[in-house]
């Protein structure tokens, strides 16, 4: 597989990747065999894998973990001197799914609600015709299902399980199912399915290279204005790592 530049961010592991190198990795991945799953890392994920075990060991081990937060390139900036990539999250998903349509790959959709989902792959295969969808379901499922829903994503053997919210445990039943769920890649993708389905707007261009994404959070949910507490904590760690420690 094609070298990635990990770096630790707060003991956190950061990989250094441009869209560019992307599709190779993602084919590198795909030919071992193996399952994998990649993250896309806000600040407030890279808070929550300091405090919380299970989540860090998911992101720990992930294959790629690569930043969406200007704060994440900021502190390795501070931390150790080197300018990471940054990435967009449906810049990303566009630039993965455009990848896999080169090489007539496979997706398999998990998560969210039955009309975002059919609506999502409805634009899904208008956009990307040649990407095989070989399956679906929603996020809702029972937990007595759950086996059944194990064993249909198995056999359909797909490329890349996209898996949204609705999932019980949400990253934590990737984790937890990521040998049950057969070879290939697993990637957390949040609202992207009511992004497609076009029920939920993304940040535009500018205002993501910005860093001001947070500001449309904050209009569409007000309580996330108390985030400016976790981000002070956050350039307070960053400081005493800096002066103190190393990571």
């Amino acid at each position: 597989m094609e070298s990635v530049e990990h770096i630790s961010c707060l003991k956190v592991k950061i990989s250094n990747v441009s869209l560019d190198q992307l599709p190779e990795l993602l084919y590198n991945l795909l030919e071992t065999g193996e399952s994998h799953h990649i993250v896309l890392l806000s600040l407030w994920d890279l808070l929550r894998a300091r405090k919380n075990n299970d989540y860090r060991a998911y992101v720990q081990s992930a294959a790629l973990v690569i930043p969406i937060s200007k704060s994440i390139v900021g502190g390795v900036r501070f931390l150790t001197g080197k300018t990471i990539h940054r990435v967009m999250p449906f810049e990303f998903f566009i630039k993965t799914l455009t990848a896999l349509e080169e090489r007539q790959k496979s997706v398999y959709l998990l998560g969210s609600h039955l009309k975002s989902l059919k609506t999502a792959e409805r634009n899904l295969k208008h956009t990307f015709p040649r990407l095989r969808i070989v399956g679906r379901c929603t996020g809702d499922f029972k937990r007595t299902e759950e086996a059944t829903i194990l064993t249909a994503i198995r056999k359909a053997s797909p490329s890349l399980l996209l898996a949204a919210r609705g999932i019980p445990g949400q990253e934590r039943w990737l984790a937890r199912n990521k040998l049950a769920l057969g070879p290939g890649i697993k990637i957390w993708c949040s609202d992207l399915f009511d992004v497609f389905a076009e029920r939920k707007h993304r940040p535009g261009k500018k205002t993501f290279d910005r860093g001001f994404e947070w500001i449309g959070y904050t209009f569409h949910n007000p309580l996330h204005i108390f985030r400016i507490f976790p981000y002070l904590y956050y350039k307070f760690l960053l400081l005493y790592y800096k002066l103190f420690r190393r990571g």
